[in-house]
């Protein structure tokens, strides 16, 4: 006699799998640490205050 499958679980196998190899697609694309993002926010505001320190107050420069 041949060997007993359960469908179902087979099934929910290959769903998990496919489940798995989109997170870790997901990961590669968006995934950034907590530090990394409050390092970019840091960056970014420093560079925004620097380019408001340039500005020519008083009328239109050009």
């Amino acid at each position: 006699m041949g060997h007993v499958i359960n469908l179902n679980r087979v099934r929910k196998q290959e769903q998990r799998k496919e489940a798995a190899k989109q997170a870790e697609i997901n990961r590669a694309r968006f995934g950034r640490t907590k530090s990394e993002r409050k390092t970019d926010e840091l960056r970014k505001a420093h560079d925004e205050k620097l380019l408001d320190q340039h500005l020519i107050d008083g009328g239109d420069a050009s």
